[in-house]
């Protein structure tokens, strides 16, 4: 890696823990970053994922405030999306790689629909609709199943889930988001650091930048223009998408 690389990759980082504090989809930005570098498609989900733990912590520490008397539904989710975050893992590192090359710009497709709905998945139902149970925690679970082999967007589909099937308001949900994508990525991060190869330069400098950038995120991302993030974070999407079915197609 050169300069430029890491220059690239240290401003891409920022930029996705500050992404994932408030939207929820920093490894669009990341991701591709490390394709255009040349880094093979799982090696860099691997040393992304552990190298985002971190950004994801600093996110939780800046919306601490709203996790306030939320322990409780907290501690029901995290043990579902833990569960889903480990088979999620295992999949990525015993699928055929072809899989993945041939399924992740799918993936990408679907997270860049998801960002661009996000304020239909994010509508809140009314007063009195509140639902939840078993059918919240198994969608939670599903998700960490989606976020354990690819993550990109998983805080999207999360605080869809929240808004649709509690009343609570959306701040604090979107703490609870943070907090559940952290238990995702560290369960997942566990699995790659203990079974397979990680690229902990990589690691190291998105770790540095997505910590920075989660608490810049958490502390002004609010004030910034969520159609132009939205509209930014699906563009480099795209580019990504394109880029890995020309590879792979």
């Amino acid at each position: 890696m050169d300069g430029w690389d890491f220059g690239l990759l240290t401003i891409a980082a920022t930029g996705a823990g500050a992404v994932n504090a408030v939207v929820g989809s920093g490894s669009l930005i990341t991701f591709p970053a490390l394709i255009a570098m040349g880094y093979p498609p799982i090696l860099a989900t691997v040393s992304n994922n552990v190298g985002l733990v971190p950004g994801m912590g600093g996110a939780v520490y800046g919306y601490r405030r709203q996790l306030t008397g939320q322990g409780p539904l907290l501690l029901r989710l995290a043990a579902a999306a833990g569960g889903g975050a480990l088979i999620g893992s295992f999949l990525l590192l015993y699928l055929p790689s072809a899989w993945f090359q041939k399924i992740v710009p799918v993936l990408i497709g679907t997270a860049c629909a998801l960002v661009l709905l996000q304020p239909v998945l994010a509508r809140r139902p009314a007063a009195g609709q509140r639902r939840g149970g078993a059918g919240l925690r198994l969608g939670v679970f599903g998700t960490g199943i989606y976020g354990g082999y690819f993550g990109a967007a998983q805080g999207v589909v999360l605080i869809g889930l929240l808004g649709a099937l509690t009343t609570e308001d959306l701040q604090r949900l979107n703490a609870v988001k943070n907090a559940l994508a952290l238990t995702v990525n560290l369960v997942a991060a566990v699995v790659f650091v203990s079974v397979t190869t990680v690229d902990w330069y990589v690691a190291g400098i998105v770790a540095a930048g997505s910590t920075a950038g989660g608490l810049l995120g958490s502390r002004y991302g609010r004030s910034l223009s969520p159609v132009a993030l939205r509209s930014a974070i699906a563009a480099v999407g795209l580019l990504a998408m394109a880029d890995l079915i020309a590879r792979s197609w």
